[in-house]
């Protein structure tokens, strides 16, 4: 390979080793190999990755983008030593994002920064990168390691990436369709999901705080464990009540809560209105609330509360769309309906 000649020893002693770029990008291409599905047509170490369009039945294709990050709650796999599963962090939040138009993901890309390439742990991310993508039928088509040295400390890096999916423009949802009393869906979350940490932090003073040791208020999992829970993708439940349901409008709730997050897809004129006893709130929740002494409506316009999406529904569609996501792995279950009005979120 034409890498095995590519050495710079002036660049080593600034900091950046090249080798270890290139023994990182062996360690991956295992777990990539996983991604790969129908469309994907590029090997790993291009300079960009390939994906061929099957647009059967497509009238007119919308290519739908979406990119995000991890944030703050890496500081908590660097505590924890623990970098497998934030990668699954990464991809959740792009093509969580995706769905709320209709889109089905298609490929993503991912970008790692680090102070030290260590190839092991570039592996162990792209490992969780891999897995996010293969639970939401996406193709890991390329991505980016850079080594930074200066820029980031020696043991930490920084994680973002980006998906795309595609829609017929027929099947975009479309929240002019919502009336008063459709039903608002709840999609359960697996934890604090990838917002909300800097909060988090804050209140556990997790630099100083003991991460390993099992908390009686976290069903005897320890804190560092239950913080570093994935975010749950949603595609293959929601691609399958999008193919039977007529859904007029899909939030993901991320930084924000409820009351940023469900407004955006409602039409004008119109309110969600949550019963709050409906909501299934998760043990970690409640334990952050009680430690931080955060006002209930901070949490609920800072996390997710146990809810990590929302469907809306006519009346009519309720059963059977909840019948579907069940079938389809998804404890879904009715929070509230639409109401007429301009007061975003309603917590009755």
């Amino acid at each position: 390979m034409a890498h095995e000649k590519s050495f710079s020893e002036s660049y080593k002693n600034a900091g950046v080793d090249i080798t270890a770029g290139y023994k990182a990008v062996e360690l991956m291409k295992q777990h990539i190999a996983r991604t790969v599905t129908a469309g994907a047509n590029s090997d790993i170490g291009g300079f960009g990755g390939l994906f061929e369009l099957d647009l059967t039945g497509m009238t007119r294709p919308v290519l739908v983008s979406g990119t995000d990050g991890v944030g703050t709650k890496l500081k908590i796999a660097f505590l924890m030593d623990k970098h497998d599963t934030v990668g699954i962090d990464c991809v959740a939040m792009c093509v969580n994002d995706v769905l709320c138009v209709g889109a089905k993901p298609l490929f993503f890309l991912d970008y790692i920064a680090c102070g030290k390439n260590v190839p092991e742990k570039i592996a162990d991310i792209v490992k969780g990168v891999a897995e996010g993508c293969v639970q939401s039928g996406s193709a890991l088509i390329g991505g980016e390691t850079a080594e930074m040295p200066g820029f980031y400390p020696i043991d930490e890096y920084d994680l973002a990436g980006f998906s795309v999916g595609v829609v017929d423009r027929s099947k975009v949802l479309d929240k002019e369709s919502m009336q008063e009393g459709d039903v608002i869906i709840a999609l359960p979350s697996s934890g604090v999901h990838s917002n909300g940490f800097s909060l988090v932090r804050k209140v556990f003073d997790v630099e100083n705080a003991d991460l390993k040791s099992p908390v009686p208020e976290l069903g005897g999992k320890s804190l560092g464990e239950t913080l570093l829970t994935p975010t749950k993708i949603y595609v293959k439940p929601m691609l399958a009540l999008f193919e039977e349901v007529k859904v007029k409008g899909v939030s993901h709730i991320t930084g924000g809560g409820f009351y940023e997050n469900i407004p955006r897809c409602f039409k004008k004129g119109y309110s969600a209105k949550i019963n709050k006893s409906a909501v299934q709130i998760l043990p970690i929740f409640q334990y952050l609330q009680k430690v931080g002494n955060v006002p209930e409506r901070d949490m609920f316009n800072t996390f997710n509360m146990g809810v990590g999406m929302i469907a809306v529904v006519s009346k009519e569609d309720k059963d059977k769309a909840i019948e579907i996501l069940q079938r389809n792995g998804e404890n879904a279950y009715v929070i509230g309906e639409v109401v007429a009005g301009d007061d975003g979120v309603i917590m009755a």
